[in-house]
C-alpha cells in the first residue's frame, strides 16, 4: 500500500480514546483530515503516520500501546485478504519464542537473521497441522512481536492478535459465544468418562495418565476431547488437562487454533480437512465431543456420502447438515462418551428430520435438548448407548432463553437420574409422547407447567416487589446538575498516576477454579452485578487479597464494571484488575467513575473496541475535596443503576408471570 501501517475508523477511535462518531465528525468538519489510502467506501483504512500526525498538530492527545502497533504494522503486510494467514504466522512465531526462547536470541545476532530464523522457527513448529510461509512477515515485525510478547507472554500476546483479527472480520468468521463455549466444557466435564476407556486415533500417543483435568469441574473429566469443526478453538480452549484433537476444514483457521492450544499448554493434535467428506481421525473414540458446526449447508457432501457407516440412525436429508454432524459426532465418541453440539432451533422441529430425531430418542443417543438464547442456539446433548444398555424413557428439555442460570444444576441432576424430575427450569419429557407425527424437540414447547397456587402465590408477591421498588427510584435520583459554566478539566492518565505512585495495579490471575475452596472470590459477574464474592477457591500462596477502599474494575468491557471493595478479605477472580490507591491524594470513587465510563464507552456498538487499557484511561486533575465531590455522584449513579437493574429483572418476572398466569387460566383481568 505504500504505508507503514492502516488503520480503519475504530482503530483511530480505539487510538484517540474516542467513539467511532467522532472520527467521522473530524472527517466532516477538518479538511486536512487524512484520506483513505486502501480498504472500500463503507469501511476504508487511513495511513498510521498521517492520522498521528493529524492528531498532533490539531491537540488530541493519543497514545498507542504495544499491541496495537504490533497489530497495525501486521495488518499493513499484507492485504486483507491474507490477514488470516498473517495472523497465524504470526502466532507461530510466538510459538517458536514460547518453546525455544534462546534460539531466538541466537538469531537476532547472526549474519542471516531472516533466513536463520525461518530454519529455526520452521524446526520449533514443525507439529502444526500446516506449513508457515514464514516469509509473510518481515524481520522488524518479528522484531516487535518479540517485545510484545516480552510485555505480555506469548500466549496473551497471541489472543490480542485474535480479538483484533476477530473484529476486523466480524462479518466473515463465526465465533462461538464464550459464555456458550464454558457452558458446555462444564456440562462435558459434569458426567466423567473412565480415562482408561479413551481410544487414540491410530498412529497417535497414548495420553499422559492422570492428566484428564477439565477447568471448572474438581471431579475430574475427560482423557480425551474432540472438536470435528473446530473454527479457531474456542471450544477445545477449556479443556485444560485434556489431550484435545480438532478438525477445521479452512488451513487458516486450523493453524490459528493448533498454535492458541499449543500456547496455552495443551497437548493439542489438530489436522486441516472437511470432517464430513475427509474425516481425519477416521478410528476416533473420544470420552467428549464439542462441535459448533457451520449451518443450514446444503452442499455438505449428501450424495457422495449416502451410504457412509456413519449414519447410524438414518441418512441425513440434503437440508438437514445439522444432523449429519450430530451423528458425526457420535461415531467420534466411545460408549458411555457425551456429545455437546450446538444446532439451529429449527433443526428440533423441521419436518425432513423427524425420522432421525425419533431414532435418536428411540436409540437412547439424545439426552437433552437446551435452548441457550431466544431464537437459539439449541445445546443438544448426547451419549452413545453402551452395548446392550437399556434405552432411557425421559429426555431433558430446558428453555433457558432468559439466562443460564440454572442450566447445569438441571443436567447434573438429570445425569445423575435420569428417570426422575430435574430442578427447575429444567424439565424431564416422556419420550413416548415426543414420538408423534412431528417428533418437536424446542424446549419452548415442553416447558414445566406452573402449580396454580403456587404461580398465582408468586404473581403477587413478584407484583408487589416490583410496586415498592418502582416508587423507591423517585428517591434515588443523584445529586448531579448542570454546571453554572462549562469548564475543560486538565486530564493525567492511569499509567502515570502509576509511575508517579499513586495508583498500583494488579491483575486477576488469568485462570482460577471459583466452584470450590475455602477462600471466598470476588468473581467479574459479581462486580457486575455488585454483589458480594460468590466464588470459592482453594488456599495457596498468588491470591490478591482485597483490601477496604481498593477499586475492582472488569477487563472486557461488555459491562464497563468497577467498584469500591467495602468488605476486605476477598480474593481477586479471573478478569478483574485491582487498583490500590495513596487515598491521601486519589478518592476510591472518584476513579471507580471513571474507569466505569471507560469501560461502558467502550463497549458501545461503534466504539471496536473489546477490552480496556486501563493505563490509557483519563482522569481529570483535581484536589482530593473535589475528587470525593465527584465520587460521591458517582457513587448515586451507580446505586442508581443497580436499582434500575433489579427493578428491571422483577418486571420482566412479572410480564412472564403474568403472561403464564393469563393463558394457563389461573390469572384472570381485574375487573
Amino acid at each position: 500500500m505504500g504505508h507503514d501501517a492502516t488503520l480503519n475508523a475504530g482503530d483511530i477511535a480505539r487510538l484517540a480514546d474516542v467513539g467511532r462518531a467522532a472520527v467521522s465528525n473530524w472527517r466532516r468538519r477538518y479538511d486536512d483530515f487524512p484520506q483513505p489510502v486502501g480498504g472500500t467506501a463503507a469501511s476504508p483504512l487511513f495511513s498510521l503516520p498521517e492520522v498521528e500526525d493529524w492528531l498532533r498538530r490539531n491537540g488530541k492527545s493519543y497514545e498507542m500501546s504495544l499491541g496495537d502497533r504490533a497489530w497495525q504494522r501486521l495488518r499493513a503486510a499484507g492485504d486483507d485478504l491474507r490477514l488470516g494467514d498473517l495472523v497465524a504466522c504470526a502466532g507461530a512465531f510466538l510459538l517458536y519464542l514460547r518453546r525455544d526462547p534462546g534460539g531466538w536470541k541466537a538469531v537476532t545476532r547472526s549474519q542471516e537473521p531472516a533466513k536463520r530464523l525461518h530454519q529455526a522457527a520452521a524446526a520449533a513448529t514443525a507439529d502444526l497441522p500446516v506449513p508457515v510461509d514464514w516469509s509473510l512477515v518481515d524481520i522488524r515485525l518479528y522484531r516487535l512481536l518479540a517485545d510484545l510478547a516480552a510485555e505480555q507472554g506469548p500466549a496473551d500476546a497471541f489472543e490480542l492478535l485474535c480479538e483484533r483479527y476477530v473484529e476486523a472480520h466480524s462479518r466473515r468468521l463465526s465465533v462461538t459465544r464464550a459464555d456458550h463455549a464454558e457452558l458446555m466444557a462444564r456440562l462435558a466435564g459434569a458426567h466423567p468418562s473412565p480415562r482408561s476407556r479413551a481410544e487414540p486415533a491410530e498412529g497417535s500417543a497414548e495420553p499422559a495418565e492422570g492428566s484428564a483435568e477439565v477447568a471448572g469441574d474438581p471431579a475430574g473429566g475427560p482423557a480425551t476431547v474432540f472438536d470435528p469443526a473446530c473454527g479457531v478453538g474456542a471450544l477445545l480452549l477449556p479443556f485444560t488437562g485434556a489431550r484435545v484433537l480438532g478438525q477445521e476444514s479452512g488451513e487458516t483457521a486450523a493453524l490459528l487454533a493448533a498454535v492458541r492450544l499449543l500456547l496455552r499448554g495443551l497437548r493439542a493434535d489438530l489436522v486441516a480437512g472437511d470432517s464430513l467428506r475427509q474425516d481425519g481421525f477416521p478410528d476416533l473414540r473420544a470420552d467428549v465431543v464439542v462441535c459448533d458446526p457451520p449451518f443450514n449447508e446444503r452442499a455438505w457432501g449428501h450424495e457422495e456420502l449416502t451410504g457412509d457407516p456413519r449414519w447410524e440412525y438414518g441418512l441425513p436429508p440434503r437440508g438437514e447438515s445439522e444432523l449429519a454432524w450430530v451423528q458425526h459426532c457420535l461415531a467420534r465418541v466411545r460408549p458411555g462418551g457425551l456429545v455437546a453440539i450446538l444446532m439451529p432451533a429449527a433443526a428440533a422441529s423441521r419436518r425432513p428430520g423427524k425420522r432421525i430425531r425419533g431414532n435418536l430418542l428411540r436409540g437412547g443417543a439424545l439426552r437433552a435438548v437446551l435452548t441457550l438464547a431466544a431464537g437459539g442456539p439449541d445445546l443438544w446433548l448426547l451419549r452413545r448407548p453402551e452395548p446392550g444398555e437399556r434405552p432411557p424413557s425421559q429426555v431433558l428439555m430446558l428453555d433457558a432463553s432468559d439466562g443460564l442460570t440454572g442450566v447445569e444444576a438441571a443436567w447434573r441432576a438429570f445425569a445423575a437420574d435420569p428417570e426422575g424430575e430435574p430442578p427447575a427450569p429444567g424439565r424431564a419429557v416422556r419420550i413416548i409422547d415426543l414420538l408423534d407425527d412431528e417428533v418437536d424437540l424446542s424446549p419452548a414447547r415442553h416447558r414445566r407447567p406452573p402449580d396454580e397456587p403456587d404461580a398465582v402465590a408468586e404473581f403477587g408477591r413478584v407484583r408487589e416487589r416490583f410496586a415498592d421498588a418502582a416508587a423507591s427510584l423517585t428517591g434515588a435520583l443523584p445529586g448531579v446538575a448542570p454546571p453554572g459554566q462549562a469548564r475543560e478539566l486538565p486530564t493525567t492518565t492511569i499509567g502515570e498516576l502509576v509511575r508517579a505512585g499513586i495508583v498500583t495495579i494488579h491483575p486477576g490471575p488469568p485462570k482460577m477454579t471459583t466452584d470450590a475452596g475455602e477462600v471466598p472470590v470476588l468473581t467479574a459477574a459479581d462486580v457486575v452485578a455488585g454483589g458480594p464474592p460468590s466464588g470459592r477457591a482453594p488456599a495457596g500462596a498468588g491470591h490478591v487479597v482485597l483490601a477496604a477502599g481498593d477499586v475492582v474494575a472488569t477487563v472486557a468491557t461488555g459491562d464497563g464494571a468497577a467498584r469500591v471493595v467495602a468488605e476486605p478479605g476477598a480474593v481477586l477472580g479471573p478478569q478483574l484488575h485491582l487498583y490500590r490507591l495513596d487515598r491521601d491524594r486519589l478518592d476510591p470513587d472518584f476513579l471507580a467513575g471513571h474507569l466505569r465510563h471507560a469501560g461502558a464507552s467502550a463497549a458501545r456498538p461503534y466504539s471496536g473496541v473489546s477490552r480496556v487499557d486501563a493505563r490509557r484511561v483519563r482522569v481529570p486533575l483535581l484536589s482530593l475535596a473535589e475528587q470525593r465531590a465527584y465520587g460521591r455522584a458517582f457513587r448515586e449513579l451507580l446505586a442508581l443503576e443497580d436499582r434500575l437493574r433489579a427493578t428491571a429483572a422483577l418486571g420482566e418476572r412479572l410480564v412472564r408471570l403474568g403472561f403464564d398466569g393469563l393463558a394457563g387460566g389461573h390469572l384472570r383481568p381485574e375487573g
